[in-house]
Parts: C-alpha cells; structure tokens; sequence
C-alpha cells in the first residue's frame, strides 16, 4: 500500500505477536513525537491497521555500549543513535480496514483478527484516518475533545450509543469531572435524542456562578424552554419548588443513609415494623411517638423500644428540613414527569441542602418514583408490541459511590437502573472520583467510561474493569496530565482514546446555530412536502 507522505513515517515493525502487541523500531527523528496513547496507522499490504501506542522504550543492540555509556561526548552520543541505540514503539492495532481498492462503497473498519508483517510501516494519523474510524460531529455525534498533539482535530462519541446503556465519568478531584459531564450533557441536550434529570449536588449545571461567569451552566445554552429548574425547599429564587413528604419516604430510603445516620441493623428491621403498622404514615407516626404510644408500638409488633427512641433521634432532623412535609401529593414529582416526557430536561438544585444525606434521600426518593412510571409505560406500550418504547431518560448522579456500594446498590433504585441496562428506557451516567467504591456488578453494566487522572490503584483497576489489555489501558490511564485530558473506553467510541477535552464555554454556542439552522431546514422541507401534498 503506498504512502501518501514519507513525512508521516515514524517507522518498520521488526517483532512481536497479536496478544503481546507489535515492536516498531523508530527512526531517530521521531522518537520524541510519540506519546502513550497516540493514535496511530500501520500500513499493511493488504490492510490498515488503526493502533494505539501502548508503550516506548529505549533499546540497544549492543549491550556494551548502555554498559560503559558515552556520558562525556556528546559527539559519539550522537554517532550511537540510530545504529547501536535507538526508540521502539509497543503498538496494538485496534481496527482494520481493508484496502479499499479492492471494496466497492465505504468499507468500515473491523475488529483486528490478524496482523501486519515484518517491515511494516507505522505513519503518523491522518484526518481522515479519525473520520474513518471516529466519524464526523454531526447531530448524533458530539466530541469531548482532540487527540493529544493533534488539537484541529475532533473525535466524536456515538450518541446513539451512549445512551443505550449506563455510563460513568470518573477522576480525582481537580480533574475537570465536572466540565466533563457537562460537555457530555452538552452534547445528550443539542441531539435531543433523550431526556436528562440532573441531581445537581452543588448547583453548578444550571447557571453561570458569579465567581466563573465564562463557564456557562446548561440553562444559559439551552434556555428556559428546554431546561427545567427545581430547588429544594421554598428559599430559593428558582421558579419550582420540590418538596418531599413523609409519606413518600420508604423504609429503602432510610436504609440508603445506614452510614450517613449510623444505623445499625436493628435500626432497619424496625423501620419494616413500623411500616408494616402504619403504612405510608410510619415516618410521621414515628415522629409523633412519645414514651406510652411507643411501648404500646413495641408490645404489638415485637421491636425493642430501644432501637424506636434511638430511629426517632435519628431522624428528628427531617422534622426541621423546609423540603420535607408530613405529608404532600406527587403533583411536583408529576410536574417533573412530564417535563422529561415531553422532551425537556430538569435540574434538582439542593442550595443550602447540599448535605449528603439530603442528596441522597431526594435523589433516591425522586428516582424510584420516576422509574415506576417509566415501569408502567414500558409495560402497557409491551401489550401494543411496541415495548420499550417512549423517549429514553439519562439520570445524572454525582457521589455515585455512595449508592453503588455493594450494600447500598441493592437497596437504591439507581443499582436496579444499572442491573437493568436500560430496559425500561432509563440510564445512568455516574459521576465519581472513587469508582472502587461503586460495586463491580454494577461497574461492569457501564458500558462508557470516560476517566480523568486516578492516583489510587484500587480506582484505576475499577475504571478498567472487563476492558481487554488492561495493562495497556492502565499505562495510558497513568499518563493522563492532572486536567482537561481523559481516557474515553467503551460502547460509544469505536477503540480506546485519549482526548485533550475542548473548552466549554461560550464557543459551543456555534454549535447551537448549527442546530438552530438544522431546524430550519427540517421545516422548510416539511412546509415543502405539505405543499407537493395539496399540489398532488
């Protein structure tokens, strides 16, 4: 297969094996221009391979030569290089495509099964090399960002793909997982292809904040007539109020905060008792309980009166929260129904709630409320052959650790979502800088996970859980810069990248016009056939 431009050329395979990856000597010129991670094509005679570097090394023919180096002379130190020292590159081919000369129509690049021979050449990545295996960022394919030393050029992520199963974003604090997600959100939003319900732990999605006022939130892109904001409690300034009542809390809910409350396993068998009493009113019921209606509780169900003083201490501080009533309708949690049924997309902002437990009971709360629905109308539209259907809802969840713990993930709606891959038409995309502590049954339904910088060892084997060649993805995972770079894996991106993210800000506006002419076009062709329509 000739090479369009010799200036491309990094070097010739000279060893190495399918499992292990493939050996390329470097010339000398371009051992420096590599990175982990780069991407790159190995022309083949019949076949292109798409590869990924997954590793450099420096390497001697001679062994005396690194046993008494030339450190005084950089003379022979330059002589040296190229002939008795020189740069390898360990390369895995991740697609192929072949030789489209021989292909009728646009050949797609396929899982690699075979691999090139000796004296292959390795060149650099072209842009249609990206657009071959990536694709063009169009309406269903939005990008996070460019190849590392290649910044004009984008690299999108399937959409459509995305959202048929749940994902995860993942990365130590300080990473950007936060511009991540909303980048992501970006581009679910601008597609239009799904709904989104946003638990917004620190009030960041919405809006721009007075201190970064060029980090736009989703409803200065989107406006009000796309995204729906709902804040907790009634001091807030935001057009909704979400309110919870003690009737909607369940026994489930409160054995969600085991850790936040520190209950013991005493404290959840009561809860049961108390519901299997009073129904929806135990929570209230429970609070209203002094000395006498407790001991008469107790005699009649069998909990010990010790465990129900200590479950009310425990949950007296929901008595003082401006969100929680004794009681309320679902009018609200109907209102944000039909906000997503409808195609919009909904923030839940917590303000001054922005505790953890208060997070955590909302969002599950919330969550299983909506599932149910979704539940429901997957089954009746099931009884008209049409199962499934209906517009899919993303569930964005930050602090996901805390209810994808093994223990927590079997008790929270949102370990259900995961397990059911998107079923019912509901996914989750995870946010969480400490994803070993998110059960593996559960990481291993993600089917994307988009990483920032992991320090922890235990985190960087979680992300890359059930990905083949770990130790390679790993290697790239650790050379990730501390911001704006992430490892994209998985079900929405055809091979493994990692991605120097693009900058959210005011620039995505462009895109929106994009969007904005989109749809006019799309009018004007139905304005078009109505009127061939009448004509005909």
């Amino acid at each position: 297969m000739p090479n369009e431009n010799k200036h491309d050329q990094l070097g010739v395979v000279t060893e190495g094996s399918f499992s292990a990856g493939l050996t390329v000597r470097l010339s000398t010129d371009s051992a420096e221009e590599l990175q982990v991670g780069s991407f790159v094509v190995l022309e083949g005679d019949r076949n292109r391979y798409f590869s990924l570097v997954n590793d450099l090394q420096l390497r001697a023919t001679d062994p005396g030569v690194v046993a008494d180096p030339p450190i005084g002379s950089s003379f022979v130190r330059r002589a040296l290089q190229g002939i008795h020292t020189y740069s390898a590159a360990i390369v895995r081919p991740s697609l192929v495509l072949e030789d489209s000369a021989n292909l009728a129509g646009d050949p797609q690049a396929k899982a690699v099964r075979t691999i090139p021979g000796h004296f292959t050449v390795l060149r650099k990545a072209r842009e249609q090399d990206f657009d071959h295996v990536f694709g063009q960022e169009s309406r269903e394919r939005f990008s996070l960002g460019s190849p590392i030393a290649m910044d004009g050029v984008m690299v999108p992520i399937d959409l459509v793909k995305l959202i048929e199963r749940s994902n995860g974003i993942f990365g130590q604090t300080g990473t950007g997982k936060s511009v991540l997600t909303r980048l992501v959100l970006f581009g679910l939003i601008r597609s239009n292809l799904a709904s989104s319900l946003i638990f917004d732990m620190h009030d960041e999605y919405a809006n721009a904040k007075a201190d970064k006022p060029n980090i736009p939130g989703l409803k200065d892109f989107f406006g009000s007539s796309e995204i729906k904001v709902f804040s907790l409690g009634t001091k807030s300034t935001t057009a909704y109020h979400l309110q919870i009542g003690m009737n909607q809390i369940q026994p489930e809910d409160i054995e969600l905060l085991r850790d936040e409350l520190d209950l013991s396993d005493t404290f959840s068998a009561t809860t049961y008792l108390l519901e299997r009493q009073y129904g929806d009113k135990w929570l209230s019921r429970l609070l209203e309980m002094d000395g006498a209606a407790a001991q008469e509780f107790c005699a009649h169900s069998g909990a010990h009166q010790g465990a129900v003083d200590a479950l009310k201490r425990k949950l007296l501080y929901l008595e003082k929260c401006d969100y929680v009533r004794p009681a309320a309708s679902s009018s609200t949690i109907e209102d944000i129904l039909q906000h997503l049924l409808g195609g919009r997309h909904v923030i839940i902002q917590f303000g001054s709630h922005s505790r953890l437990r208060d997070y955590m009971l909302v969002a599950n709360i919330l969550t299983r409320r909506i599932h149910e629905e979704y539940i429901e109308r997957a089954t009746k539209a099931s009884g008209n052959g049409k199962y499934g259907a209906g517009r899919p809802l993303v569930v964005v969840l930050e602090e996901a650790h805390k209810f994808l713990n093994p223990t927590a993930a079997k008790q929270s709606i949102f370990g259900t979502i995961a397990r059911e891959m998107r079923k019912f038409g509901v996914s989750l995309l995870v946010v969480d800088q400490r994803p070993s502590g998110i059960d593996s049954e559960v990481l291993s339904q993600l089917g994307t996970r988009i990483s920032g910088l992991l320090a922890d060892e235990s985190d960087i084997g979680a992300v890359l859980a059930g990905t083949g060649d770990r130790s390679a993805m790993r290697s790239m995972l650790a050379s990730l810069e501390p911001s704006r770079q992430c490892l994209i894996v998985g079900h929405a991106i055809p091979m493994p990248m990692i991605l120097h993210t693009r900058e959210y800000g005011h620039g995505l506006k462009s895109l929106l016009d994009e969007k904005q002419r989109d749809a006019e076009i799309g009018m004007d062709l139905m304005r078009s056939k109505r009127r061939q329509a009448k004509i005909g």
